[in-house]
């Protein structure tokens, strides 16, 4: 059974209502329930008459390092099989952490830990290492995201990608890690043990110099299918380094994110390149990067060649026109692989959105979903996309 009552303010009436039941549940969601650290005392007494939880998620910035304790130390003398722990927000700090080692050690069936956005810092980091290290557990999913790290965690933290043959998500968005931090990561990431799938690094002040170790596991790293580095002033040389590794026949990586790096139409040609060899990335994430029609255009070219597999393609808020949807349309109608395009708060207009029309009305047309936000057109061209909806039900048009 579960309990999920994620963002229900609840009253002490319900709270008192819920407590003796909360044994009974194997899943227990309470994120933005306005739980206390009074709560918490009860919450850890039932938790410890639990022998069937599995998941327990506790987002609440009012629980601080007491509370979030109580409910860890009872989690360590519980006799539940949790697989899924989730403190995301819960106002706990380095401090806090002292308990992670302990606890961590006596969950030997935990797969997945979320501790971001709590202020952890390089010390708690550095004790949650420590405990991950020891732990018999077979954790497959870690997300550290907006929790202080930096550079100085790198090491510690690639200890456990090393260690963790069994560690396929790492989510680490959001932390001052810096191209030192990269450079720190990359070893453990080539480590021949290194299972790793998904990497997220969104806004970890990485640079084109970062970008050189990530050529390297993009490279080497079979496994890695999933990578963001949206957020980081990579500009075109580091583009230019990512795709340096995307071109490999080794490289099975599936979706990349790269909003918001500094990009422009320079960088086309390289992902233009990737994109009529890479028979393995599904994904691409370009928004909000100044490539204009010209970049776009390129992209369109390569995408327009037989074999390409790309399925989704985001284009929000880069510059392109009513002169760059002649190219989109054009690909609308050649690629029978992209079946979801995004174009929003792009500066086109009537002509471009009727060109896009236009082809999604043929019926060689595969394209699945189109994103529209903050366009604006005229009720003529409103009339044109209500009526295509309505002829091709399987087109859904966001806007």
């Amino acid at each position: 059974m579960s309990l999920d009552l994620q963002y229900e303010q609840l009253s002490e009436a319900r709270w008192a209502e819920l407590l003796p039941l909360m044994p009974q549940y194997n899943v227990i969601r309470l994120d933005d329930c306005g739980l206390t650290e009074a709560w918490c005392a009860d919450l850890s007494r039932a938790l410890q008459a639990s022998t069937c939880l599995e998941e327990l998620s506790l987002r609440c910035g009012a629980l601080g390092n007491a509370g979030a304790g109580l409910v860890l130390r009872s989690l360590q003398d519980s006799p539940c099989a949790i697989r899924t722990l989730s403190l995301q927000d819960c106002g706990l700090t380095g401090a806090g952490c002292a308990a992670l080692p302990a606890v961590l050690r006596a969950l030997p069936t935990l797969r997945e830990l979320n501790l971001s956005d709590n202020a952890l810092g390089d010390a708690g980091l550095r004790l949650l290492c420590e405990g991950l290290l020891d732990a018999p557990c077979t954790l497959e999913k870690l997300k550290l995201e907006s929790c202080g790290a930096t550079s100085a965690s790198c090491k510690e933290l690639g200890s456990i990608v090393a260690a963790k043959d069994s560690l396929q998500e790492l989510a680490l968005g959001d932390n001052k890690l810096g191209d030192a931090g990269i450079a720190a990561l990359c070893p453990a990431l080539l480590s021949p043990s290194s299972r790793l799938k998904v990497l997220w690094l969104w806004e970890c002040d990485v640079t084109a110099e970062g970008c050189r170790d990530l050529c390297r596991v993009l490279r080497a790293k079979e496994s890695l299918r999933e990578l963001s580095v949206a957020g980081n002033e990579l500009g075109d040389r580091g583009a230019q380094l990512l795709c340096e590794g995307l071109r490999e026949p080794s490289c099975q990586l599936e979706s990349l994110w790269v909003k918001t790096c500094g990009l422009t139409a320079a960088s086309c040609p390289h992902f233009a390149a990737v994109l009529t060899h890479n028979r393995a990335l599904q994904e691409l994430q370009m928004s909000s990067n100044k490539l204009g029609d010209a970049g776009v255009q390129q992209l369109c070219q390569s995408l327009s060649q037989p074999g390409t597999t790309l399925r989704v393609l985001w284009l929000g808020d880069c510059d392109v026109t009513d002169r760059g949807c002649a190219a989109l349309a054009a690909l609308l109608l050649s690629s029978p692989s992209l079946r979801e395009l995004d174009l929003s708060n792009n500066p086109m207009g009537d002509p471009g959105v009727l060109q896009l029309v236009q082809s999604l009305q043929q019926p060689g047309c595969a394209l699945e979903q189109l994103v529209l936000y903050d366009i604006y057109w005229t009720a003529q061209a409103d009339e044109r996309l209500s009526a295509l909806e309505q002829s091709k039900p399987n087109l859904r048009i966001i806007c």
